[in-house]
């Protein structure tokens, strides 16, 4: 983990420095990977050059809330609120004709997403800070996330980071005491995107417990379907998360360039 951290940190700061930036900014949902990225950004550039955009809605938790909150104290960074819930409306009201007999769907659900991006690449262009990416490399290569919204950014300081690996070093940093530490409620509570009411990860994915095994032998070692089925995994569960893999690399293709690090 030590190791993960340092390389993460200095590919970070290297990349800002490239493209001459020294603020960021930040969508902080109270959620692991959001904490995890706002701490990098207090280790590359400082507290007074981070900059933490709370944009709850209606579903958004208010335990969420909270942890953002504390997340923002005890990272001594500065942060704003900006709620999207007349947002959210507008764009009912826009599109209400357009959808008149159809159901609400993921659609609303990625208009969330999308309205929260593009309050962050305009605080981003106002401020000439760079948008700091929070998407981990699980939900990247399984879909889970919506182009033009949560991949908005100029780079993905923890896209080579599994989910799993991402609490991972969260522990490992909870752990070193001359580092902030993220609120134990963070780390413990269910992922979630909170684009529904009561919404978990896994009531649309298996847990990332059985996800990144499977994920770490198709992407990282190559092996193919019928290698990592041999190797013991349920047959089912192996072509559900390489078919999500292979109908999501679209949206990689399009996501911002991830740190890397060693394997």
């Amino acid at each position: 983990m030590k190791q993960i951290w340092e390389e993460i940190i200095s590919g970070t700061s290297d990349y800002l420095k490239k493209y001459n930036f020294n603020q960021t900014v930040i969508g902080l949902s109270g959620g692991i990977d959001s904490s995890l990225v706002a701490l990098i950004s207090t280790a590359v550039v400082g507290q007074k050059n981070t900059l933490g955009v709370m944009m709850p809605s209606p579903y958004s938790s208010k335990g969420s809330v909270n942890d953002a909150v504390h997340l923002s104290k005890n990272l001594g960074i500065k942060t704003l609120k900006m709620p999207i819930r007349p947002l959210m409306d507008s764009f009912n009201s826009a599109l209400a004709e357009a959808f008149n007999g159809y159901q609400e769907d993921t659609t609303e659900e990625n208009i969330q997403a999308r309205i929260r991006g593009v309050l962050l690449m305009a605080l981003s262009n106002k401020f000439e800070s760079i948008l700091l990416n929070t998407c981990n490399k699980s939900e990247d290569y399984v879909g889970y996330c919506t182009l033009y919204g949560d991949t908005c950014g100029g780079i993905a300081p923890i896209g080579e980071l599994y989910k799993t690996d991402v609490y991972r070093l969260a522990y490992w940093i909870n752990e070193q005491p001359d580092l902030p530490d993220i609120p134990d409620t963070i780390l413990t509570k269910a992922p979630s995107a909170e684009l529904r009411p009561g919404q978990k990860d896994q009531d649309d994915l298996p847990p990332y417990e059985k996800i990144d095994p499977i994920l770490k032998l198709y992407v990282d070692k190559k092996l193919s379907e019928d290698e990592i089925i041999k190797k013991g995994y349920d047959k089912k569960l192996v072509n559900k998360i390489i078919s999500l893999a292979i109908n999501s690399e679209f949206k990689r293709r399009q996501s911002p360039p991830p740190i890397p690090i060693q394997k």
